[in-house]
């Protein structure tokens, strides 16, 4: 083989990893969050395409085939918006519970800025979001990110697309997102619930009572007391049903 074949062919290699990987890097929790420059997650895409490369199951690609490439690499970029998008599923998690954490304590109209894809979020779910994010980093989850992109190539080979497959694991993504998510705000409803029925029969006992200025600061004050012991159990739990999502594909 020629030399030019050879670099041509292995450059080629190496746009098919960066097909997969960069339409990982869009969506990925930590990697792929708005607030990162795109310009920076387009290096680190390249950067880890380059690095990795050496290390998958994904040989020279040749050129004398045109059609063949473009299917290979429209079946890397689903692949890999798959990855991440499932990935972005189970971080809406927190952000599911922020939102009812937020209805429940009367927080809901304290917006903040949105993290990661979603717009207009509460105050409670972009300090979830953030911990979140934050935790990814600090229990180097990141690093497990990075072996499940390797260990990918094994359970979903280059070229080879299972739609079947693929929309049943998304399923289930939504799924555990919502379960996920629910069981994280579950203090929170029995909170409501307990303080809610208690200030109905107070103002059943005492109709004088102004409840609306009574209860906000009640529901204000329980709520955070509650999200500060239960805080950390959430986030603990989102950690454990991240790492158990990419464990399946990294071991």
């Amino acid at each position: 083989m020629e030399l030019s074949a050879l670099l041509t062919s292995q450059v080629l290699g190496v746009g098919a990893v960066f097909a997969r990987i960069g339409a990982m890097i869009l969506f990925l929790p930590g990697l792929g969050e708005q607030s990162i420059p795109v310009r920076h997650r387009l290096a680190m895409a390249l950067a880890l395409s380059i690095a990795l490369y050496p290390a998958l199951p994904v040989g020279p690609v040749e050129a004398g085939a045109p059609l063949a490439m473009l299917r290979i690499l429209g079946v890397e970029v689903t692949l890999g918006l798959w990855f991440g998008v499932v990935a972005r599923v189970l971080m809406s998690a927190l952000t599911f519970a922020g939102y009812q954490v937020g209805i429940v304590s009367g927080l809901a109209n304290a917006l903040a800025p949105g993290q990661g894809a979603f717009e207009g979020a509460t105050l409670v779910a972009s300090a979830l979001t953030m911990a979140g994010i934050a935790l990814i980093f600090v229990t180097d989850l990141h690093h497990v990110i990075i072996g499940a992109m390797v260990s990918s190539y094994e359970v979903l080979p280059q070229g080879a697309l299972m739609p079947g497959d693929l929309a049943s694991q998304m399923v289930r993504a939504g799924a555990t997102s919502l379960y996920l998510g629910v069981s994280m705000a579950a203090p929170f409803y029995v909170m409501g619930l307990v303080l809610n029925v208690g200030l109905g029969l107070a103002n059943r006992l005492m109709p004088t009572l102004p409840v609306f200025f009574v209860a906000t600061p009640v529901l204000v004050g329980a709520g955070l007391l509650v999200l500060v012991f239960a805080g950390p159990a959430m986030l603990s739990a989102f950690i454990e049903s991240m790492s158990d999502w990419l464990g399946t594909l990294t071991f």
